[in-house]
């Protein structure tokens, strides 16, 4: 997907129906000019309700359609006739998606099933019609409830990527010539840092027709958790990921202080990341020879690990058993 079509952040105005006011009728007929009353109760108000795509992988759809309003309900009328409800606005958003209070920061939901609903913004509820009020003291009630008003307010719909695999490392440590090596996707790849703005995912084709999904994500720096880079804003994609695939450049100056930077940043983001399974890959190996890559076994952390080179292929049948290991344990 192109950097310009794959937006995971918007933030829109919602407003939902206002209830329907109930009617304050009394029932007149020809030979019946003192009838009870008979006003309806008005109708619910729209709500404006967020529906799951699995169709669907990016927010693009809402960058110029940030004001979604639903009906208002129609009020009642006389002959006991209740108004109709507001029609709900319903916004279709990629699996994976979180709805959060501007203000607060506080998350309000996440939709993680395909057709699954949940209301972003409740219509306003139809008031009671003048029928509902008769008592026996009080047999021509001359007032009726007003609907309740509608809810309105920004929210900020987040998209964090479902993805088997995430690739973590520093700008420029190979994770876009990785994924355009091992499936069909195109990412945008340069010899500088954060070349890639933007997170793409690519399915990785496996044995017997098996496969599973990658994410290139852009690249972390020391800081990224406290706001420095690119960090804060695709950190949280990788919370989604099954497995962790480390990546650092074999021409590192410190292959394991890497990898514990990394993890740190992680950590200080969200601790619950430590938890999920890791794995790590060497890259730009075909620099080396056979004697510096044994060498270069004792600088690397205790983690599962592999040489690899994107460019030569060198090490990436080995990658793919050794990720689908890990998947599948």
């Amino acid at each position: 997907m192109s950097d310009t079509n794959f937006v995971d952040y918007i933030k829109i105005c919602c407003r939902s129906g206002k209830g329907g006011a109930g009617s304050m009728h009394f029932r007149r007929e020809k030979f019946e000019p003192n009838g009870g009353p008979d006003g309806g109760d008005g109708g619910r108000g729209g709500h404006v309700i967020v529906r799951g795509n699995a169709q669907m992988w990016t927010l693009i759809h809402l960058k110029y359609a940030r004001h979604i309003f639903a009906e208002n309900g129609v009020n009642g009328s006389g002959a006991n006739c209740t108004g109709a409800d507001g029609k709900d606005s319903i916004i279709e958003v990629p699996l994976g998606t979180v709805a959060r209070d501007p203000e607060t920061g506080k998350i309000l939901f996440e939709i993680t099933h395909d057709g699954e609903e949940k209301v972003l913004a409740k219509g306003g509820r139809g008031g009671l019609g003048n029928t509902n009020f008769k008592t026996a003291t009080n047999q021509a009630p001359r007032y009726a409830q007003p609907g309740e008003p509608c809810e309105e307010g920004w929210r900020i719909l987040e998209l964090k990527i479902l993805a088997d695999v995430g690739l973590v490392g520093f700008p420029n440590a190979g994770k876009s010539t990785l994924l355009s090596s091992v499936s069909a996707a195109k990412p945008k790849i340069a010899n500088y840092p954060f070349t890639t703005l933007v997170p793409n995912l690519g399915i990785v084709e496996y044995r017997n027709s098996r496969s599973f999904v990658m994410a290139d994500i852009p690249g972390i720096i020391e800081g990224a958790s406290e706001g420095k880079g690119l960090g804060l804003r695709f950190l949280r994609h990788i919370e989604r990921n099954s497995l962790l695939l480390f990546m650092i450049s074999v021409d590192s100056n410190d292959i394991r202080e890497e990898y514990h930077i990394l993890l740190n940043e992680l950590e200080q983001y969200n601790p619950e990341l430590l938890d999920k399974k890791r794995v790590l890959a060497i890259t730009k190996c075909d620099m080396l020879d056979a004697e510096l890559l044994e060498e270069m076994k004792s600088e690397v952390p205790d983690v599962p690990h592999v040489f690899i080179s994107s460019v030569s292929g060198l090490g990436l049948d080995k990658l793919k058993d050794l990720l689908w290991k890990e998947l599948n344990s």
